[in-house]
């Protein structure tokens, strides 16, 4: 499915990977208490500033801040836009 966004200068879309709904050992976690995802995948990207190319590109797992972003729903999904300086670590 292709997006009708594309992200500006060095930003870049993201879907947020779903919230764990279990812990390790097999307890269900209310609505209440989930933990907001901190990873996710990226959609697209912009072509980056003339200084500093981006360096991550579509598909890639990215790791990013609690807080980071702008989120915003696209088509019924919920993405988050955010500068590539946000992103943490490519998994």
């Amino acid at each position: 499915m292709a997006l009708n966004i594309r992200p500006l200068a060095d930003r870049v879309l993201i879907e947020p990977a779903a919230a764990e709904t279990k812990t390790a050992s097999g307890i269900i976690i209310p609505d209440n208490a989930k933990e907001k995802p901190q990873k996710g995948t990226v959609v697209a990207a912009g072509t980056g500033t003339k200084d500093e190319p981006i360096t991550v590109k579509v598909g890639d797992t990215v790791l990013y801040g609690k807080y980071a972003g702008t989120e915003l729903k696209l088509e019924g999904n919920d993405y988050l836009i955010m500068r590539e300086s946000d992103i943490l670590a490519i998994i």
